[in-house]
């Protein structure tokens, strides 16, 4: 097995099977070891998820209650002004948070949506937050957009391993994914991907993830590890619930195999107990998405977050200032991550999260 703490890109699966397998509080002294060899460990950065588009989505995503075709309760909604965007992410600013996500239920958008996105993407980034978006597959002219407009982040998951992607997902491609994070790392945007665990796949499918994670040409700078948020409706409401030691297990391996990485606790936080959010920060989780909604689904207050933090001696990651692009003439102030009392974003989007 390569040295624990190397950056690498050829890990095997079984490898990565031989970390899941390691007795719990070794694998937790490991992946906390690597975790203090690049990140302060009490340190957690703090990003807002805000759904623009929601609903109407033509996929089949088995774990998604934006899919028309399933019947849940959200309606389709049309794209969000500029002006209500940036009013939501100075709440989220104020709230603590460091990066704010803007995420649309499109397979992909069309050619006269990114004109829009951008325009919200250099205002929220005027407010001093780094941000994100997910919107689906893009092509290359589309991602060069985005990075023109200053977008730091673009979120395109794999979800699961290749050989259980089938299971899930129908209308898209595994190489779809994998040529959407290519057209964003050519356009000079930092990745964001990850995917969801309890959708009855095996350890060994678990593994899988990760191994396609850590083996992409660059790792994703943040990786958002979902616990998978049953929705009444949808194709996977009932599936067995993932053991919340085998999900710290994930969260551990995740930290040891993409060691420079950001691994977000995303999707799921909110029936996740205090004690299995401590094990999961202890395993070198250091981010979360905050606010009382992600994407559609229930999410911890920022108060009980607040407290959190509080009783295990965490504060939000402090963000530099944003760098001004070359071709703007606007400058863009710093920002203080700080938990504070305020109203936060709401963030809704698919049924798990970025």
């Amino acid at each position: 097995m390569p040295v624990v703490g190397t950056l690498r890109h050829d890990w095997s699966r079984e490898d990565v099977l031989a970390l899941f397998a390691l007795p719990f509080t070794e694998l937790l002294h490991q992946a906390g070891s690597v975790h203090r060899l690049h990140f302060d460990p009490a340190e957690v950065q703090v990003s807002t998820l805000l759904s623009v588009k929601t609903g109407g989505c033509p996929e089949d995503c088995g774990y998604c209650p934006q899919a028309a075709r399933y019947h849940t309760g959200v309606d389709a909604t049309k794209l969000m002004s500029t002006e209500a965007v940036v009013e939501k992410a100075r709440q989220a600013r104020a709230a603590g948070a460091s990066r704010f996500c803007m995420g649309a239920a499109w397979r992909s958008p069309k050619d006269r949506d990114i004109p829009k996105v951008a325009a919200m993407v250099a205002e929220v980034k005027a407010l001093g937050l780094e941000t994100c978006a997910t919107l689906g597959m893009l092509s290359e002219p589309q991602a060069r957009a985005l990075k023109a407009a200053g977008l730091d982040y673009y979120n395109h998951n794999l979800d699961t391993a290749p050989e259980f992607y089938g299971e899930v997902i129908h209308t898209r491609e595994y190489q779809d994914r994998l040529d959407t994070l290519s057209h964003v790392r050519d356009a000079g945007m930092k990745t964001c991907c990850g995917g969801i665990v309890g959708m009855g796949e095996s350890r060994n499918q678990r593994a899988g993830l990760l191994q396609a994670l850590a083996t992409l040409p660059a790792h994703p700078d943040s990786v958002p590890i979902n616990r998978l948020v049953q929705v009444e409706g949808t194709p996977l409401h009932g599936t067995a619930e993932l053991d919340p030691f085998e999900f710290v297990r994930t969260v551990a391996v995740a930290r040891i195999l993409m060691p420079k990485s950001m691994v977000r606790l995303s999707a799921g936080r909110e029936s996740m107990s205090d004690e299995l959010q401590a094990l999961c920060f202890a395993a070198g989780a250091n981010s979360i998405f905050h606010g009382e909604k992600l994407l559609t689904t229930g999410n911890p207050d920022v108060d009980r977050d607040q407290a959190l933090f509080a009783r295990l001696g965490l504060r939000p990651m402090q963000v530099a200032a944003v760098e001004v692009d070359k071709c703007s003439t606007t400058v863009h102030a710093g920002i203080t991550c700080e938990l504070v009392d305020g109203e936060s974003a709401d963030a809704r989007f698919e049924g798990q999260a970025a």
